[in-house]
């Protein structure tokens, strides 16, 4: 897991684009990778995929990573606002000519509606919010990767890819995998 984290890291720390870039477009881009990173980690959290963590404590881990997350992000539109308002201004409003962009904002948005419905989680049945959560952090994952694999910056392409293809993959297998285990329970009770 760290080699898979570590790469992109490595690699956007030692691109050759850093080189005229201002320190708060560097910290914004960083908080980018970072939270490309956090997609890869949250769904192992939520599903309790990772060795040596008690569900429980996994679940914990999952709510503090998902609000590093959000804060990633924030920090991420937030420097890139300072260095250059126009750009995010057009992007929020999609009215910016290039496609990451919507996907970035798509991916904000649903980023933001997901953590909202974690503050207010008991108010809802626990099927509704489990819908619900999983929907929209399936569009965070997805978008977010989208957007990072249409940005030709910083990040190397490979381990970029492969970090994109991880997160989408564990996303998709921690939302089919209570399903599945669902469907396997009733097809025993027959």
């Amino acid at each position: 897991m760290l080699l898979t984290l570590g790469f992109p890291l490595w690699f956007a720390a030692s691109s050759e684009y850093l080189a005229w870039r201002d320190p708060i477009y560097i910290s914004a881009g960083f908080a980018g990778v970072i939270a490309l990173c956090l997609l890869l980690v949250q769904p192992l959290l939520a599903a309790g995929w990772l060795p040596g963590l008690h569900v429980l404590r996994s679940r914990r881990a999952h709510r503090v990573v998902g609000a590093e997350l959000v804060v990633s992000v924030a920090v991420h539109v937030a420097g890139l606002w300072i260095t250059s308002p126009p750009d995010v201004e057009d992007a929020l409003l999609l009215l910016s000519p290039t496609p990451f962009s919507v996907w970035g904002v798509a991916a904000m948005w649903a980023l933001f509606a997901t953590a909202l419905l974690a503050a207010v989680r008991r108010r809802m049945s626990p099927r509704t919010w489990r819908i619900a959560h999983t929907s929209l952090a399936s569009v965070v994952v997805f978008g977010g990767a989208v957007h990072a694999m249409l940005i030709e910056g910083t990040m190397e392409p490979v381990s970029k890819g492969v970090l994109c293809a991880l997160a989408a993959i564990a996303t998709a297998a921690a939302v089919i995998a209570p399903w599945l285990r669902a469907r396997r329970r009733a097809l025993g009770t027959r």
